[in-house]
Order: C-alpha cells, then sequence, then structure tokens
C-alpha cells in the first residue's frame, strides 16, 4: 500500500508522530533531476550573460536571480538577495464584464489564476522567494502545512519537486478521517503525484497544537534523520513572502503605463486568507504610484486578527505603517468587524459544557437520579443553544467557516462562470468576489463610477471538493435527438 496511518497525534511534548502518507517511491532504479529541475545545490543561476538573454524562455524560467526591488520600496529590510522564477508572469489584467454593477461602475480582473496550471494563483509568487532563500540556506526539503485541499501545499509540492527538493505537508482534515486514506481529490491528487510526504493532523488537535508547533516537531524529526528542512508558514504569509505581492504591484504598475488608453484603478479588491497577500499588495499599493485603496474580504478568522497579523508582517520589513491606513479589512458578508469577542467566549462556553455533558452521562450517579438527570438535561439544552447561537454569530462574520460554503455563494461562482467565462474558487476569490457583489449591490454609491481591480487568486482544484454541492446547480444536459431520416453508415464517424 501506498499510504499508513500509523499513529494519532499526541498533544504532550514528546516527539511527535503524525500518519504518513506516500511515502516516496524511486522509479528504475535512483532517481535523478531532469535537465529541467534545478538541485539545491546548483540552481540554474543566471549570470552576467544568461541574465540578457531574457527573450528565451528556458534562460528564465526555474533561474535563481539576483532581485532588486522597485525604487519606492528599496527602504524596506531586510531586502531579500534572490529570487527564484517559478510562476508565468506578467498574469493578465483585462476587463470582467459582471452584471449588475453599480452605474459607471468598471471591474477588471488580475489574473493570478493564470500563474502556471500546477502552480496557478497567488502562493507562487511568494514561493518565488521563500525556495530561494531555502536553495541559499542548503535546503534538502520543505516543510509547511495547511486544510486538506490547501491551494499553497500544492503550489510548494510542485515548485519543490522543480528544484529537486521533497515536500513534506501536514494537512488538516475532519477527526473521523484523520487514520484514512485522504484520496485524490483536487489538489491531493497533483500532491500525491509529485510524491509528497503527507502527514494529517485532526482539526481539534491543530486548533490545540498550533501550525508553528506541528511543523517544529516534523522539522525536529527529519533533522534527527539527517534531512536540511526548510519551514514555510501557512499560506507562506511571512515577511519575506510578502515580497511576492510587492513585486506583483510592480508588475501592475508596468502593465498599466504600457497601456495606449491607461487606467487608474481607484481600488483594489482580493480575498484574505492568510495575510501576506493583501501586506504586500496594501504596502505596495501604498508607497508605489498606484495609491489604489485595498479591499481584503477574509475568508477566515475576522478582520481584528488579520490587521494584528499584517501589522507584524509590514513591521518585520519596517515599513513604518499603519495596517489599517493602507487597507480595508472586511468580511465576506460585508461587516468591518465581527463579534470577535462573543464567538470565542461563545466558543470556550460550548467545549466546556460539552464535556460536562460527555462526563455526567458516562457517570452511574446520574442514571440513578433524577436531580443529577435533570442537571445533565440541562447541561445538553445549554450546549445546543450556545452552539446555535455561535454558528448565527460566525455565519454573520465569515459565512459558514473557512472552505464551507453556503448554497447561494456556489450559485454565486456557477452563475460567474456561466455569465463571464471566469471559473473562481469557492474557498478564496469566489467569497471575495461575493462579498464585493454584496458590498456593490448593499452600498451602490461607495461604488459608483470607480475603476476596481479584482485579484484572482487561483484554487480552481478546490472545486472538485466541491462537486456534490454543485451538482443540483448544473444540469444542463441531455441527450441528443438525431432523427431516423439522417443517412447513417457504419464506420463513417471516425472516433479521433
Amino acid at each position: 500500500m501506498l499510504w499508513s496511518a500509523t499513529a494519532r497525534l499526541s498533544a504532550n511534548p514528546s516527539p511527535l508522530h503524525l500518519p504518513v502518507f506516500n511515502q516516496s517511491i524511486t522509479v528504475f532504479g535512483k532517481s535523478k533531476p531532469s535537465r529541467v529541475c534545478c538541485s539545491p545545490s546548483r540552481a540554474m543561476e543566471t549570470n552576467d550573460d544568461t541574465s540578457k538573454a531574457k527573450g528565451l524562455s528556458f534562460d528564465d524560467f526555474l533561474s535563481k536571480k539576483p532581485y532588486s526591488p522597485p525604487t519606492w520600496a528599496s527602504h524596506l529590510k531586510p531586502i531579500p538577495s534572490h529570487v527564484f522564477s517559478l510562476a508565468h508572469l506578467p498574469t493578465p489584467i483585462h476587463k470582467w464584464n459582471l452584471p449588475n454593477l453599480p452605474q459607471n461602475t468598471e471591474v477588471w480582473l488580475k489574473r493570478d489564476d493564470l500563474s502556471g496550471m500546477q502552480l496557478s494563483g497567488n502562493k507562487v509568487r511568494k514561493l518565488e522567494f521563500l525556495l530561494a532563500e531555502a536553495v541559499a540556506q542548503g535546503a534538502d526539503c520543505i516543510i509547511t502545512i495547511g486544510g486538506i485541499q490547501s491551494n499553497h501545499c500544492r503550489a510548494t509540492a510542485v515548485a519543490a519537486k522543480y528544484l529537486n527538493l521533497d515536500s513534506y505537508l501536514i494537512l488538516r482534515t475532519s477527526k473521523l478521517l484523520v487514520d484514512k486514506d485522504p484520496g485524490l481529490t483536487g489538489n491531493l491528487l497533483v500532491e500525491r503525484f509529485m510524491g509528497a510526504h503527507i502527514q494529517l493532523i485532526s482539526k481539534e488537535e491543530y486548533a490545540k497544537i498550533g501550525s508553528v508547533a506541528l511543523t517544529n516537531v516534523l522539522k525536529e524529526q527529519l533533522l534527527k534523520e539527517g534531512r536540511r528542512p526548510y519551514v514555510i508558514p501557512v499560506g507562506g504569509s511571512n515577511s519575506l513572502g510578502t515580497w511576492g505581492y510587492i513585486e506583483a504591484m510592480r508588475e501592475i504598475e508596468e502593465q498599466l503605463q504600457i497601456r495606449s488608453n491607461r487606467v487608474k484603478f481607484d481600488d483594489i479588491v482580493v480575498a484574505c486568507g492568510s495575510g501576506g497577500t493583501i501586506a504586500g499588495l496594501s504596502l505596495g499599493s501604498w508607497l508605489g504610484a498606484l495609491k489604489a485603496k485595498v479591499h481584503a474580504f477574509c475568508v477566515c478568522d475576522d478582520p481584528d486578527y488579520f490587521y494584528d497579523f499584517v501589522q507584524d508582517l509590514i513591521d518585520g520589513l519596517r515599513a513604518g505603517v499603519n495596517a489599517r491606513d493602507i487597507v480595508s479589512i472586511l468580511t465576506s458578508y460585508g461587516r468591518q468587524s465581527g463579534n470577535a469577542f462573543i464567538v470565542e467566549f461563545l466558543r470556550c462556553l460550548s467545549y466546556w459544557l460539552k464535556d460536562i455533558f460527555l462526563v455526567g452521562l458516562s457517570s452511574d450517579s446520574c442514571a440513578g437520579h433524577s436531580g443529577q438527570r435533570l442537571i445533565c438535561s440541562l447541561y445538553l439544552f445549554g450546549f445546543i443553544i450556545c452552539i446555535r447561537w455561535r454558528e448565527i454569530l460566525v455565519a454573520k462574520a465569515k459565512g459558514l467557516g473557512y472552505a464551507i460554503n453556503t448554497s447561494e455563494e456556489l450559485k454565486f461562482v456557477k452563475e460567474v462562470a456561466t455569465a463571464t467565462g471566469v471559473v473562481l474558487d469557492p474557498v478564496y476569490s469566489g467569497k471575495a468576489a461575493y462579498g464585493m457583489m454584496k458590498d456593490m449591490a448593499e452600498n451602490p454609491n461607495k461604488w459608483e463610477g470607480r475603476k476596481v481591480l479584482f485579484v484572482h487568486t487561483g484554487g480552481l482544484l478546490g472545486l472538485f471538493d466541491k462537486v456534490d454541492q454543485m451538482a443540483p446547480l448544473v444540469g444542463n444536459w441531455q441527450r441528443m435527438d438525431v432523427n431516423e431520416s439522417i443517412p447513417r453508415k457504419e464506420g463513417i464517424g471516425k472516433m479521433f
């Protein structure tokens, strides 16, 4: 078998053993990198001669080059020394003919979903800087972490393989599935094709231990095995990864400069899932020439969390600006600040009541005394009410939660594809576009006459995890009716 569930996670500080899937396989003897791959120590570094030959794509793709920041970002520190060329850039910008826009409002689309096939999406821009540092440090493998359908983990697995690095992916899943083969749906198929070492963790254990501790435990295990791991945080979102979208802002500026009828964007709209993309975009827009207002629709956590997180990222670059001055972070339902404290309080209370209720049910005294049975019933009632109110508040703040969709959201994604030919993912850009259109409908005066750039951050493979929910929305098929009068002859139709 290609997978095995060797152990469950323990929250104690002793060495952690996670379920391991897809152990590496050697095909036809010892594997060797192909000509287009880069070894960690000799990563197709360009010299002055090759850097001049930019007209030939094979001289640029997968190359490692010295990095020079935009002039308006040259005061940031630290500046990366090198960057890999992993994405197909620049990604296009085109007008997006969405229906029912406010009067004289234009929406344009930055197609970062077209940054590559296996590498499509916003994550590859961050990986260009992160993997350059990994190679410079002599790493032979990459560790990162995310959800079971993480676009970032899939992009990391692909990019690492391009550079002849192994990848170790810690994926968060349901406690009911943590000991089972994760399957081949969506991003998992690509990751497992790449030979990634997949290790599963339940959402409950992830919440108690945290991503930093989990990646550090795996790092220590690999160091003991003689490996040289490099850890990339959730979403590739740290100060170094932020440079990916600082550089993207320079790309947008250059695209606008060469356009004959230069468009001046008033607003930039993007999804926010881990914070690095909005940190780079907002900082680049603030420092550069564009000066567009950045609106970020968060698909998890809450705006206050992301304001603090973005502040940490830009402080790590010594930018000297306040996150709340350069980006407006909203939920996908248009509320500026959710009931974060109440939600957290109810979350803790619900777990406390659940524990008491389960203990009560298991006790013999509860079964024998009517008073204690009443207490158990009250605990159960309180637990149900608490959970219900928590669900209502969370729904108002961020929908049903990360990677969970309402039928209305999925219907919106389908209708956008039908109307415009653009397929949005259900986790990030789909929710952000839904939030944008909802806000435009509720507050048309806020958007009237403005030119908006929406950044499509990719994630198409995430749709494959939603096929059961999407099926009722796409029923437009039928068997073709060919009249008997149409001539027929055996073999006339060639099946190519």
